[in-house]
């Protein structure tokens, strides 16, 4: 069969990169059948791979570096843009469309500009985004130069070489992004029985992201583990992904684990979580069952929500005050700071914006080919 290609951008986003496609580029879904851009994410990534490199795509062999963006005209009457994400899974042929990227988020302003789908006026753009995943809208704001994101700025965010101008994202009414609940079992903490592990104590909550959140001294971790430490330990990551597996059908992702393991495997997000004094908290996020090498940005806007609610695991952990707006989180490649606001000491807490400063940069257009 011969190549065929796409016009495609490639964007770092945060921490994360994607290909960036426009939707009127791919094949026209008939409902909910995604086969067709399935089949032309995983060629272009370079997925399956049971190497883990993903050396014949465009990947990274993380799922941090294999990701896709679609862009398209808006189907939500305040938005500028629809944005639809796709988590590529590295080993197997399986495209994730549950849940949004919220590193990726930070470079789809820029690229509908730098693609024409919006117009600004002056030096600073302000891009509502409808992410279809979610279906919640995102604000972004970034400087302008010449009627794209400006190249320089003073931000520099811990693993990304080098500063760039600061694009503020702000995600109003991020609760019960994936599960229509802030806590989708209605507890803020309860025992979780891994099969082969025993009984440990859980978080669920899904703001922006649905989140697992599980303590380190549970997995016999300090916290301080390095993303290689972590990876090389087998069998840690099988009972991460056992107890991934059982969390997605309590707060009713799947039916059963199995489906989780099969077919969901980018949710929830897992945040393994101890005590430091450099931060409020300190994280190792885990990702479709793989230590992150930063964080997760949805994962950390979720944790930082955790942590101002009395009764969740981060808030113990923490010990910050209900309500706290600006949370510092330490992860494997420094501290990441989000801001978490609402109706927290309440029976049913309200999120009513979560907040944060990311970075991107268009590093490639042209064509992809798969």
């Amino acid at each position: 069969m011969a190549l065929r290609s796409l016009p495609a951008t490639y964007m770092r986003g945060g921490t994360s990169r994607a290909l960036f496609f426009d939707r009127a580029d791919l094949p026209l879904l008939q409902g909910d059948d995604t086969a067709p851009w399935d089949r032309i994410f995983c060629a272009a990534m370079g997925s399956p791979d049971p190497w883990q490199r993903q050396l014949d795509g465009m990947g990274g062999g993380i799922t941090s570096l294999s990701k896709v963006a679609v862009i398209g005209p808006p189907t939500h009457p305040e938005a500028d843009v629809d944005y639809t994400f796709a988590q590529v899974d590295v080993t197997a042929p399986v495209v994730g469309y549950r849940g949004n990227c919220g590193n990726i988020s930070a470079a789809v302003g820029p690229y509908a500009l730098h693609r024409g789908l919006v117009r600004v006026e002056g030096d600073r753009a302000s891009v509502t985004i409808h992410n279809t995943n979610t279906r919640k809208l995102i604000r972004a704001r970034f400087p302008v130069e010449a009627g794209r994101l400006a190249t320089e700025g003073d931000l520099a965010l811990d693993g990304v070489a080098g500063s760039a101008a600061p694009i503020e994202l702000s995600f109003p009414d991020p609760g019960g992004a994936a599960t229509g609940q802030v806590f989708p079992t209605g507890l803020r903490q309860q025992e979780l029985q891994i099969p082969g592990h025993g009984s440990v104590r859980a978080t669920m909550i899904d703001v922006c992201n649905p989140l697992l959140i599980l303590e380190a001294p549970d997995f016999g971790l300090a916290g301080d583990e390095s993303a290689a430490g972590l990876a090389s330990d087998a069998g840690l990551l099988v009972r991460l992904s056992e107890a991934r597996c059982l969390a997605a059908t309590m707060m009713g992702l799947v039916e059963a684990a199995e489906v989780a393991r099969r077919e969901l495997r980018n949710l929830p997000l897992v945040a393994v979580i101890s005590r430091t004094e450099e931060a409020n908290l300190r994280v190792r996020m885990f990702s479709s069952d793989q230590p992150h090498k930063a964080s997760p940005l949805t994962g950390a806007m979720g944790l930082a929500a955790a942590a101002a609610i009395p009764g969740t695991l981060a808030h113990e952990t923490a010990q910050v005050a209900t309500g706290a707006g600006s949370f510092r989180i330490a992860h494997v490649s420094g501290v990441l700071e989000v801001a978490a606001r609402g109706e927290f000491d309440i029976p049913e807490p309200l999120v009513t914006e979560t907040t944060v400063l990311r970075t991107a940069r268009v590093l490639m257009q042209g064509r992809v080919f798969y």
